[in-house]
C-alpha cells in the first residue's frame, strides 16, 4: 500500500512496511521532551510567497503555519507533546519529521538535529540497508532471512521507544497488517496508543472493509468538485464489469497498477469491462497532472479524499476492486498478474 507501498516479489507484507518507513505518520500521547521548537525547512525560492504547515498526520489539524521566505519556512513554538507531523505546502507533502523540543532542520524530506528525529533516522538507516540486501539477492532464502530480521528489529525499536512517536510508529507499521482481533491483542500490550485517531481509523477501517469484501455489494458515494457533482453509480453500470481503481498521482505502486490497468483495458474494453478510477488523498491538479502524463483512457472521480476510502475501509492504495454485472464485488486488493486472472475470471464467469 501507500498510508504508504512497493512492489517486492514473493513477501507482500515487506512490501507494505520496508518502502513506507519514510511517509507512514501519526502522533504520540507521551508527554516527554515537551518545550520550545524550532523548526526550518530547506526548500528553494520558487516556493517563496507560499504558506507552509505543519500538520499533526493523526488528527490532521494544523498545528502551525508561515510564509516561505529565501527558501525557508521556518517556524517557532511550544509543545506539551512531541508528534509526528507533516509539511505541507500548496496542497503538497514537503517532507515529516517529529515536532519535539529543540532545533529541527527539515531537507530532504527528513527532521535532523534534534534527539527522537536523528534516533529515527539512524533506525530509517538500518531498514534502508535491509531493503537493499533484500532488493539485490533472489535467492528466497535469503530473502526470508532479510524479511525475518527486518520483523525482529521493528519489534526491539517498538519495545524500546514504546513511549515517543517512535513507538507509536513501529506499532502502526505492524498493525496495518492485523486484523480486528489481532489489533485488539496488540493493543492489550500496548494500552498507550488506544488514543491515537489513527489506531481507531484503523478499527472503523477494518470493519468496513469486511462490508466491502468479495461477496457483498458496492457501496455507492458522491463527490462534488468543481461544482460538479459524480457518483460511483454514475460509471458502474448494470450488466457491466467494472474495475474501481482508489489512487493517487504521489503513489508510486498505484502509477505501477496504471500500467497494469492499461494492458486490461486494452485487451478487455470491447468485451464488456468498463474502469473508473477514483482520486484519493491526492490535489485535483496534481491528479490531472498524473492522467495526462501516464494517458489514462478512463474517466476519473477528482478529489475524493477520504469520502470513498472511510466507506471501503481502504488504509492504503492502490485498492483495487472488480465489480460485477449485479454489482456484487468480485475481487479486492489485487495487483499485477493476479489482478489479470480475476479479471479474466470474472469476465469467464468464474468469479461469483
Amino acid at each position: 500500500m501507500c498510508i504508504f507501498v512497493a512492489e517486492i516479489t514473493n513477501y507482500t507484507i515487506m512490501k507494505t512496511k520496508a518502502l513506507l518507513l519514510a511517509t507512514s505518520i501519526v502522533a504520540s500521547s507521551m508527554a516527554i521532551y515537551a518545550g520550545n521548537y524550532k523548526v526550518t525547512a530547506q526548500l528553494t525560492e520558487d516556493e517563496d510567497g507560499l504558506t507552509a504547515y505543519i500538520v499533526n498526520y493523526d488528527t490532521k489539524q494544523k498545528v502551525d503555519s508561515t510564509i516561505v521566505e529565501n527558501g525557508k519556512a521556518i517556524f517557532n513554538g511550544a509543545i506539551e507533546n512531541p508528534f509526528f507531523a507533516q509539511l505541507i505546502i500548496d496542497g503538497d507533502r514537503y517532507g515529516s519529521f517529529i515536532v519535539e523540543d529543540g532545533y529541527i532542520l527539515v531537507k530532504n524530506r527528513q527532521g535532523h538535529g534534534s534527539i527522537l528525529n536523528e534516533k529515527l533516522n539512524a533506525y530509517f538507516n538500518q531498514f534502508g540497508k535491509l531493503q537493499n540486501e533484500f532488493k539485490t539477492t533472489t535467492d528466497n532464502a535469503k530473502q526470508k532471512e532479510i524479511y525475518d530480521t527486518y520483523n525482529t528489529l521493528q519489534g526491539v525499536i517498538l519495545d524500546k521507544n514504546a513511549d515517543n512517536p517512535i513507538g507509536l510508529y513501529m506499532f502502526l507499521q505492524q498493525m496495518y497488517e492485523m486484523n480486528k482481533a489481532q489489533v485488539e491483542i496488540a493493543l492489550d500490550k500496548y494500552p498507550q496508543f488506544k488514543s491515537s485517531t489513527r489506531v481507531n481509523n484503523y478499527i472503523a477501517a477494518l470493519a468496513q472493509k469486511e462490508r466491502t469484501s468479495p461477496g457483498h455489494k458496492y457501496l455507492d458515494f458522491e463527490v462534488t468538485y468543481d461544482g460538479k457533482t459524480s457518483k460511483l453509480s454514475d460509471y458502474v453500470k448494470p450488466g457491466k464489469y467494472t474495475i474501481v481503481d482508489f489512487w493517487a498521482s504521489w503513489c508510486g505502486p498505484c502509477m505501477r497498477q496504471a500500467v497494469v490497468l492499461k494492458e486490461i483495458y486494452a485487451e478487455y474494453k470491447d468485451k464488456g469491462l468498463e474502469i473508473v478510477g477514483v482520486a484519493v488523498w491526492d490535489e485535483p491538479h496534481n491528479t490531472l497532472e498524473a492522467i495526462k502524463t501516464k494517458e489514462l483512457p478512463w474517466h476519473n472521480i477528482l478529489n475524493a479524499q477520504t469520502i470513498p476510502t472511510d466507506l471501503y475501509g481502504i488504509s492504503g492504495i492502490p485498492c483495487i476492486i472488480i465489480i460485477g454485472p449485479d454489482g456484487t464485488i468480485l475481487s479486492r486488493d489485487k495487483q499485477g498478474d493476479e489482478l489479470k486472472e480475476d479479471v479474466r475470471k470474472a469476465l469467464a464467469g468464474e468469479l461469483k
